[in-house]
């Protein structure tokens, strides 16, 4: 048995350049690996796949994508995931998670590892890196230390309705702005991302972004000191924050 660790990735930034004719959108990011981590064991000699998530909705057997990595991979094996990094949250979960994989098994190009999703071409690399086109064009960048603090909020946002969103809004005459493009699609899909925005904002008198398409928060450095998880009472529940760093893998 040998365990594998899954980093978190966090987008520091999001543009979105472009729409290709099969409907997937080109962007332009910075990604960074943070130690939020998911751990895998992994069994050679075995062949199953179990799901220690506190949650109880992370997807188990096929929808999963631990096990379309071990395909792809032409692999069979036994592997307990435990999850820490949250569902829906924009942070790249399920991708770091068969990222971890791909990388156990010497690694893929970036093109074949695109085909179990945008983000796991990033988290093969992982550190910082200048993320293009769809996901397959990854730069890796000069690592920096970055103290940076997480909002998991107690909701998600579908990555996909977030896109038909963007769409559906520079198609009403929107053109986006800021540091992240689909800030404001996701807070059209989900309206309790801005709520949050907003309240965090005032409250913090810094800058507080969405990551990818949320609904995770976040915010350089660590204003409430370097506890490593607090609980803020905010108008949209209960929000969790989780000090992290940046790291190399």
């Amino acid at each position: 048995m040998i365990t594998l660790r899954a980093p978190a990735k966090v987008t520091r930034y999001l543009e979105v350049t472009g729409r290709r004719e099969d409907g997937l959108h080109e962007l332009r990011s910075e990604m960074l690996t943070v130690d939020l981590v998911d751990t895998l064991e992994v069994d050679e000699r075995a062949n199953y796949l179990h799901v220690d998530d506190p949650s109880g909705v992370v997807p188990h057997g096929e929808t999963n994508l631990v096990a379309p990595a071990l395909r792809l991979l032409g692999r069979r094996a036994g592997v307990i995931v435990h999850k820490v990094i949250p569902v829906g949250g924009g942070l790249g979960g399920g991708s770091a998670d068969a990222a971890a994989l791909l990388r156990w098994a010497g690694g893929v190009s970036p093109e074949r590892a695109l085909v179990l999703g945008s983000d796991v071409p990033f988290c093969q690399v992982g550190g910082r890196a200048l993320v293009e086109g769809v996901g397959e064009r990854v730069t890796p960048l000069a690592f920096e230390q970055r103290d940076l603090t997480l909002i998991l909020a107690p909701f998600g946002v579908d990555t996909r309705s977030c896109y038909e969103a963007y769409d559906e809004m520079r198609r009403e005459g929107w053109s986006p702005r800021g540091s992240n493009h689909l800030e404001e699609p996701a807070s059209r899909v989900e309206p309790r991302v801005a709520v949050a925005l907003t309240w965090l904002r005032a409250q913090w008198g810094c800058a507080v972004d969405v990551a990818g398409s949320g609904s995770t928060l976040f915010v350089e450095g660590h204003p409430l000191g370097d506890a490593s998880t607090q609980v803020l009472m905010s108008p949209v529940g209960p929000l969790r924050t989780v000090a992290v760093t940046t790291t190399l893998d």
